[in-house]
């Protein structure tokens, strides 16, 4: 099974199986902590990438809700690609 493509547009919505799937994002992240081990990563530092990691989502988060709120707020602006 091929995991799900995320798009800024698909990102947050609650049908993606991403959102749902919780046994494969438990499988990813046991993945992802077995490999920085057999790599020689201690605890602390592991510690230390998923704090990196969780500052990288909330900025990300952020970014969105500014532009989610600059587009209400000026619904005559619109985007175009």
């Amino acid at each position: 099974m091929e995991p799900p493509v995320i798009t800024r547009s698909n990102r947050f919505s609650e049908d993606t199986s991403l959102s749902t799937d919780k046994q494969g994002t438990r499988i990813l992240a046991r993945t992802f902590f077995n490999q920085l081990r057999a790599s020689g990563y201690t605890p602390m530092q592991i510690i230390g990438i998923a704090t990196e990691l969780l500052d990288l989502v909330t900025e990300d988060i952020k970014g969105e809700n500014v532009a989610q709120a600059t587009s209400e707020a000026r619904p005559e602006f619109r985007k175009e690609a």
